[in-house]
This record gives structure tokens, sequence and C-alpha cells, in this order.
């Protein structure tokens, strides 16, 4: 069974990878402390889990993502930077990776994705602000929206 970086050649089995990995995106999730939206990230390479990330805040500050009104603070950091800076921090790389996200990614991730070399995202729920996937669709990053996981 031939497999290149990004996908694999049967698309039933490319089908059934993308589910299983997005159902540990979601339990990734779920580790998040914010209360307004809970995002999960699982990076993969290669075949292998190379990183994972949850949206919350900086290492060293308190787990409270949103102030008493309700509004997400501004230093709150999104899983996929979570997962980008954690795989930067080891001996791999994010290039040719796909990125399984539980949420579609805002612009400014979108561009972190980009630099990363990322070359194919997955997601569950859609943004509401559409111009990260735009951005990442002309940058030539393979995306696909995954509702059945």
């Amino acid at each position: 069974m031939q497999k290149d970086s990004l996908t694999y050649a049967d698309p039933a089995k490319q089908a059934r990878y993308d589910r299983a990995y997005m159902k540990m995106a979601l339990e990734w999730a779920k580790l998040s402390h914010c209360t307004r939206k809970k995002v999960g990230a699982i990076l993969v390479k290669d075949g292998m889990i190379i990183s994972d990330g949850y949206n919350g805040t900086p290492t060293g500050f308190p787990n409270d993502c949103e102030d008493a009104q309700g509004a997400t603070h501004w230093y709150v950091l999104h899983a996929e930077a979570n997962a980008i800076m954690k795989v930067a921090r080891s001996t791999n790389n994010a290039r040719e990776a796909t990125l399984y996200l539980t949420h579609s990614p805002c612009k400014d991730c979108s561009k972190l994705v980009l630099q990363a070399g990322i070359k194919r995202l997955v997601y569950r729920d859609a943004y509401k602000d559409t111009a990260g996937i735009v951005l990442l669709k002309d940058g030539g990053v393979e995306v696909h929206q995954l509702v059945d996981a």
C-alpha cells in the first residue's frame, strides 16, 4: 500500500484514519480549561502523531481563559499554535504534516500553519471567519472538513 507524506492511496483508509485522528483531537480538546470554547489539535506526519495541543493560557499563567464577563483573554493560545510550538521544541518538524483541528483556524493561526509547512488540514467545526481557510487554500494547503467524527 503506497502512502506519501500527506495521504493514503486508498480513500477509504484515509477516511478511517481522518476520523480516528479527529476523535483524538476531540478528546484532547477536553483537556482545555477554557469554558467558552474547547479546541483540540493533533499533528500527524508519516503516520505518527508528532504533536498535540489545546487552547489555553501560556505556561505559568492561571488556567482561566475568560474574564469575569466571559470574554477570552487576549493571551490565550490557540490549539494549533500550541501544537506547532510544541513540535518546534522537539527534534521533529511539521513540514508535509497533517493537522487535525476540532475547529477551523483563525487568520493568525492560518499564517502559522503555512509557515510551519503543514500541507493538509482536516477540521470539524467551521470558525465564524472563513478568511483563515481561504488563506490556507490560496497557500496550497489541502483543506477538508470532516463532520462525521
